[in-house]
């Protein structure tokens, strides 16, 4: 590791995760640096939402460079060059796409500014790593679509409960491995703390963050993709809705969705904005997955009453029960793989399709629920 990359995984070490806040919650993972003494730079521009820490910190500790920063807010790109001196604040976003030594820009612009971006960092030649949601309709996602086939560009999406959570991703591991069969069915049950007085405008303006199953859906629908290993599904019933905050009429608190893949495999997931203050951290995960030949179960962040932070996994097969705890064993292969498929046009962190049809699915989902309303 060079000295700049060694100095950069200290800082991040320093500071611990607020498992409290969701916004802002960035984990860290073991270093592994993919590029060896080789540069690979990326550039980081628009910090509306606090993940982009989180995407920051996975692509530093897997050897990335970080080199330039771009915010028209001052106090918010003060705030990102204080957690990460050795970035260069840019002039403007053009300084960023003008950048040749810049091959990924991260982003965590709002929710539907955030295909515009992207559209720009992929004409200019470089590939494009943003926040979930990657979009907040289905015209944009279109849109997105013809602009990577036409420059060959990539649109990551930082779907960040599965990629930056220990557990599970482990539980991903096994289910490739074949330790409970073929998946049957993946229950996701995804509470986040709303912090409503911390909260930007335009989280509570639905135009803007895309509504509730477009956007914490979108991460539920793509474990459920991966776990299953399907590219497809049937939207079964989805369901949005407002049930405790009348003041904030633009927000959705509350969402469901059902779906069935092609092979019978269910899907169920629950997501709202209803973790109680004295819940330890800034929600209670879980996962739930049956296979033919046994069972798993994932508490992302906490156990209740025992630990917290955490990140367990409770597996059941033909042969026995086992616990595994995951917390902090996990380097977050995602970001190492990401980086090298920049540079050697591959898709092996994930694809293409599977970006795009996680998200597809969501908004699809959101859609029918909005008919409802």
């Amino acid at each position: 590791m060079s000295d700049s990359n060694h100095t950069a995984t200290n800082n991040i070490e320093k500071k611990s995760a607020n498992m409290k806040d969701g916004a802002n919650y960035a984990p860290v993972g073991k270093p592994v640096n993919v590029v060896g003494d080789t540069p690979f730079h990326f550039s980081v521009a628009y910090l509306d939402h606090g993940h982009i820490n989180g995407q920051t910190n996975g692509l530093l500790q897997a050897g990335a460079s970080l080199k330039y920063v771009y915010d028209p807010d001052p106090v918010r790109l003060a705030a990102f060059c204080e957690r990460y001196p050795e970035a260069t604040m840019a002039e403007s976003f053009e300084q960023i796409l003008n950048d040749t030594d810049t091959k990924l820009i991260a982003s965590a612009a709002i929710p539907n500014l955030r295909s515009g971006i992207g559209i720009k960092v992929m004409q200019a030649g470089k590939d494009y790593f943003t926040d979930k949601s990657p979009f907040t309709t289905l015209a944009q996602l279109d849109e997105v679509k013809s602009v990577v086939e036409q420059t060959g560009q990539k649109y990551a999406v930082y779907y960040a409960e599965r990629l930056h959570n220990e557990a599970a991703w482990q539980a991903g591991e096994l289910i490739k491995q074949g330790a409970i069969g073929r998946v049957l069915q993946v229950i996701n049950l995804a509470p986040h703390r709303l912090a409503k007085a911390t909260r930007p405008d335009w989280f509570f303006d639905k135009t803007q963050y895309g509504g509730i199953l477009t956007d914490i859906g979108s991460h539920q629908v793509e474990q459920f993709l991966t776990y299953t290993g399907e590219t497809e599904a049937t939207i079964n019933f989805s369901r949005a809705t407002n049930l405790n905050n009348a003041d904030k009429p633009g927000l959705e608190d509350f969402g469901e969705i059902s779906m069935t893949s092609p092979n019978g495999a269910s899907f169920y997931t629950r997501v709202d904005w209803f973790t109680p203050e004295g819940q330890a951290t800034w929600g209670d995960g879980r996962t739930f997955i049956i296979g033919t030949e046994g069972n798993i179960e994932v508490r992302k962040y906490n156990d209740v009453a025992r630990q917290a932070p955490a990140s367990k996994l409770f597996i059941t097969d033909n042969n026995k029960e086992q616990e595994i705890d995951c917390f902090g064993q996990c380097s977050f292969p995602y970001f190492g793989q990401l980086i090298l498929d920049v540079i050697n046009r591959t898709e092996n962190a994930m694809t293409q399709a599977h970006v795009f049809k996680a998200a597809e699915l969501s908004m699809q989902a959101q859609a029918i629920a909005d008919t409802q309303a």
